[in-house]
């Protein structure tokens, strides 16, 4: 049924075009909405015959019926069931073309509504077996297996083949909403063969895909981003089984936290670092990158980011920084006296990368 209020707006509208005053009558005969407040909440004759003879009624004089005016009220089904009728007051003749617009309406919301129920009802069954599969992976012992199997076939996913766990995360600016940003990003998913995806609140994607469509999934990524530039970033697990999904979305989760500035895709197969990172704690990774870091100012921190990045090169830092050598040499010398790690030392230089990579996560 449609609720008060999207009814009130189906009668103020027509009404707007059409200048007669309009009833929206529920299956029970009650006026829920109309475009004289008074009738709301009471019983509508006219439209309580309708509702008992399923058919249309044409009255074309006031007080024919208690209480009502001549006009037509027209029944408005939906699958072969009664949802509402719809009265409009004024000369039949007049008022009839009128009454079918305020029909079309309501079965155009009708249809809307039960799309979106069936919208919801699908994505709510994704994330169901999602949970299954995740929750202790596809035991092949389990008695409920096969019946599985049978779910992901719906959906056409092939139990067999390598799959990969994805873990997207949304990033909406101010002129972008987020609900937005998820539509376009299930479209980009519904263009993938045998993909299963969830919706996590607030901003995230679990994707299950096929191990052999990961490419696919990079091309249409590219392409999403050129529309909605660092909207949809993504984290790619490790090729496995059914069984073996939990693993992969922990590795997804990974890679996804891996992404340097300026990437919107990850892969954990290609992690080094980040991968015993991942194994520390958030705290622990703040108590060593503070205890090894602390005395550096920003620049500090830069400069060495840059001269990491140009694997310790000073000629490649200097042309990246627009500064002469000999003042690298004496920031990198700076450096060493101030926090104690000299960065043109091997050994030291593993520490204060370390550090800075903590830093980052």
């Amino acid at each position: 049924m449609i609720h008060r209020k999207t009814a009130q707006q189906i009668v103020d509208t027509v009404k707007d075009v059409c200048g007669y005053d309009i009833n929206f009558i529920n299956e029970s005969g009650l006026v829920i909405a109309s475009t004289d407040p008074a009738r709301i909440g009471m019983i509508h004759e006219g439209g309580k015959q309708v509702i008992e003879r399923g058919e249309t009624l044409e009255v074309n004089q006031d007080d024919l019926l208690p209480g009502t005016k001549k006009g037509v009220n027209i029944p408005v089904f939906r699958g072969g069931v009664l949802a509402a009728v719809i009265g409009i007051s004024g000369d039949p003749e007049k008022v009839r073309v009128f009454a079918h617009l305020a029909e079309r309406i309501t079965l155009l919301i009708l249809r809307e509504q039960e799309l979106g129920a069936r919208a919801r009802s699908l994505a709510e069954k994704k994330n169901y077996l999602l949970d299954l599969l995740l929750e202790k992976g596809a035991e092949k012992s389990s008695g409920s297996y096969s019946e599985l199997l049978g779910e992901l076939k719906q959906f056409h996913i092939d139990p067999v083949s390598p799959k990969r766990m994805l873990f997207l995360r949304l990033q909406h600016s101010e002129k972008e909403s987020l609900s937005g940003l998820e539509s376009y990003a299930e479209r980009l998913l519904d263009e993938l063969p045998g993909c299963l995806y969830g919706y996590q609140y607030p901003s995230f994607f679990r994707v299950l895909i096929n191990d052999r469509d990961l490419d696919l999934f990079r091309e249409k990524l590219e392409q999403f981003h050129k529309i909605h530039p660092f909207a949809l970033l993504a984290g790619a697990g490790t090729s496995v089984f059914l069984e073996d999904l939990p693993h992969s979305l922990s590795t997804a989760r990974i890679a996804l936290k891996a992404l340097k500035p300026g990437e919107i895709f990850s892969l954990f197969d290609d992690l080094t670092l980040e991968v015993l990172l991942s194994a520390i704690s958030v705290e622990n990774q703040r108590i060593f990158s503070e205890k090894i870091l602390s005395p550096l100012s920003d620049d500090d921190l830069h400069l060495l980011e840059i001269y990491f990045e140009k694997d310790q090169s000073l000629s490649d830092t200097c042309q990246a920084l627009f500064l002469h050598k000999n003042t690298v040499q004496y920031r990198l010398n700076r450096i060493h006296r101030i926090c104690g790690f000299n960065p043109r030392n091997f050994r030291d230089a593993a520490v204060l990368y370390l550090a800075l990579k903590s830093c980052h996560e």
